[in-house]
Order: structure tokens, then C-alpha cells, then sequence
């Protein structure tokens, strides 16, 4: 389950569709190649997301993931 703490690298790793969806949010750089240290949390932060946005976030993707498993 995707959460707040998980590390960008993981995310992108376990969950390739979530570069996507990341990219969409404005949180670009993981796909442009330069690479991003820390969590989702601290990554949308970052992007100037508040903590209400943060939690859609996370809720989509774990909805996202969901649906890659049918």
C-alpha cells in the first residue's frame, strides 16, 4: 500500500504507473531523469501541495494500483 513516507525511489520502482500520475500533478522531474531523494510527502511539499491535496494524492494512487491489479 502506497502511504505518505514511501520514498520516491521505491514509489517509482514498485509502482511505475505512479510516474505518470506524478507528472500530471506537476511533480516532474521523475520523469524528466533528475532524480528525487526523500518521500511523496516531502516531494509534493515541495511542489507547494497542502496536506488535504498530499492525501488525495496518496488515495488516487493506492486507487490507481488497485485497478493495475485486475
Amino acid at each position: 500500500m502506497i502511504d505518505l513516507n514511501i520514498t520516491i525511489e521505491d514509489l517509482v520502482d514498485v509502482y511505475p504507473f505512479a510516474v505518470g500520475y506524478l507528472a500530471e500533478k506537476g511533480i516532474r522531474c521523475i520523469k524528466c531523469g533528475e532524480p528525487i531523494w526523500g518521500t511523496l510527502q516531502e516531494a509534493c511539499i515541495e511542489k507547494g501541495f497542502d496536506d488535504k491535496q498530499i492525501d488525495i494524492f496518496v488515495k488516487e494512487l493506492n486507487e490507481l494500483n488497485n485497478l493495475n491489479q485486475i
